[in-house]
């Protein structure tokens, strides 16, 4: 979720760099920058399994960094289609900052 000022909101800043903590998941974005692909082809691209892609694309969507659509192709096959989502980070002191003043206060959530 987007701040007022165009930032991101503590805790979704939070989720997508742990999303991106992982090689694999900076791998996928990257394969998916030069436009959409279907999870065959881009497991084929990244050289690891379909289960484990679908690990890894399942945790970018989740953060909102890809969307998927499924696609019937002529020969009635259906694809799932992934992309990017238009995204830019800014991090900055003041960026994080403004990121760190709206995170959840975990020890209120526990109360």
């Amino acid at each position: 979720m987007r701040t007022q000022a165009g930032g991101w909101a503590g805790d979704d800043l939070v989720r997508v760099f742990a999303a991106l903590g992982n090689p694999h998941r900076v791998r996928v974005v990257a394969a998916l920058v030069d436009g959409r692909c279907h999870v065959s082809e881009l497991a084929r691209r990244l050289r690891i399994s379909r289960p484990l892609l679908q690990v890894h694309l399942r945790r970018l969507e989740e953060v909102g960094l890809v969307r998927s659509r499924v696609e019937v192709a002529a020969d009635a096959r259906a694809r799932r289609y992934y992309e990017l989502t238009p995204f830019s980070f800014a991090v900055t002191p003041e960026s994080l900052a403004e990121a760190a003043s709206q995170l959840t206060d975990r020890n209120e959530e526990q109360s």
